[in-house]
């Protein structure tokens, strides 16, 4: 388990990496915010269209050996782009990381999925520790960031990280995960019947919701940091840093409440609609600069609720049990569209129009993303034979 979280902390470390390396990259290849917000919203490019294929791919190859092909490219991504001479070939660099990170994401849940990683009754606190990923990556790519001396080392660093996290999967995770392989023919008929299901659906939209807001203040976080407190690169590092980090709390809470019976829609509309709250509070000038920086601690802790409860449901949501990771590659794709819709929205409208152009956005995606959690189920699996160990019987007695 600690093996596969590692793996989502250093694949999160290249989302992170990009904000931390933002005024180091304009001033090396002078770039401004919108060419920054392409450089971490181009990570998830792939995602937005290549979800639900991971997903199949997932049950059709195993999850081990998917998530290691998605470090491996994770990996040569990194180093492609620590190698680049100008943006055009960062930018595509950034691209090959975007899909070995969606292999990343849709295979390492899967892995923790089977009964012999994970035993199912301690599921729900598994997995809002997994979703702690994003948030311990990104902190520790702020801290880290200033201290190599430059964004390349930055992008070399994680290279080596990824390639050891490689390595422990090969030694530590169990390699004879069940894989149920299937022609085109039957992939599309699964694609098809989790894409028509209301459930996927709606939990997909709440986490593209999730990772607007999200992304639309950490993307640019050191940026602002600088700008409004006229913060060192190392100070603006540290407190970003510090934000990150503190949605890992949200994460490890939800795990909690879930465990004690609190509804899913309840946690998910509730930190969706503080988000938006918190937001208009950090890019409205209308706190001084400690009070928003609070907002933003208390935008990241509610925040990490979402994640944790989102993912950890997923598995319930799907029509049947072998289709559990597909519903992972949607789930995971609307995540990947808000990664993009974030980043580059926000950094037009700053540029355009300034800070206060963000609060507006962020808003509408936290009443888009309440309006949705309030139609979600209560959290009973669709399939009421629903078991994640077997997946062929259970695809046959669910249909």
């Amino acid at each position: 388990m600690a093996v596969v979280v590692a793996c989502g902390v250093v694949a999160a470390m290249q989302v992170g990496k990009a904000a931390i390396a933002g005024p180091m990259l304009q001033a090396d290849l002078r770039l401004n915010l919108d060419a920054l917000g392409w450089l971490t919203g181009i990570f998830a490019v792939l995602g937005v269209v290549g979800g639900i294929p991971a997903g199949v791919i997932v049950g059709s190859l195993g999850s081990r050996r998917v998530l290691v092909g998605g470090l491996l490219a994770t990996a040569a991504g990194a180093a492609a782009g620590a190698a680049s001479p100008s943006y055009g070939w960062l930018l595509a660099s950034r691209v090959i990381e975007g899909a070995g990170f969606l292999f990343i994401t849709v295979a390492a849940p899967s892995v923790l999925q089977r009964q012999d990683v994970v035993h199912e009754s301690r599921r729900d606190r598994v997995f809002s520790l997994w979703s702690c990923f994003m948030p311990a990556g990104m902190a520790i790519a702020m801290l880290a960031g200033p201290l190599l001396g430059g964004w390349r080392p930055l992008w070399w660093a994680s290279c080596g990280l990824v390639l050891l996290a490689a390595l422990a999967v090969l030694a530590a995770v169990p390699g004879h995960d069940a894989r149920a392989p299937s022609g085109w023919r039957a992939a599309r008929h699964d694609a098809a019947r989790v894409a028509r299901a209301r459930g996927p659906l709606l939990l997909a939209a709440v986490f593209a919701c999730y990772s607007l807001m999200f992304f639309a203040l950490f993307s640019f976080l050191p940026v602002l940091l600088m700008e409004r407190m006229e913060a060192s690169l190392r100070t603006a590092g540290l407190l970003s840093a510090l934000a990150s980090a503190v949605n890992i709390l949200g994460n490890l809470a939800a795990g909690h409440l879930l465990a004690r019976g609190v509804a899913r829609p309840v946690l998910l509309g509730a930190a969706s609609l503080a988000m938006g709250a918190a937001g208009l509070g950090i890019f409205l000038p209308l706190l001084p600069d400690a009070g928003t920086f609070l907002l933003c601690i208390v935008f990241s802790a509610v925040g990490g609720l979402i994640p944790a409860t989102l993912l950890s449901g997923a598995p319930l949501a799907a029509p049947a049990a072998g289709l559990a990771p597909i519903v992972l590659g949607l789930v995971m794709q609307g995540n990947n569209l808000g990664q993009i819709a974030g980043p580059v929205a926000v950094g037009r409208a700053i540029d355009a129009y300034g800070w206060h152009a963000a609060a507006l956005i962020v808003a509408v995606a936290a009443l888009l993303a309440a309006a949705a959690t309030a139609a979600l189920p209560g959290g009973q699996p669709a399939c009421p034979a629903l078991r994640l160990t077997a997946p062929q019987e259970n695809r046959r007695r669910c249909r």
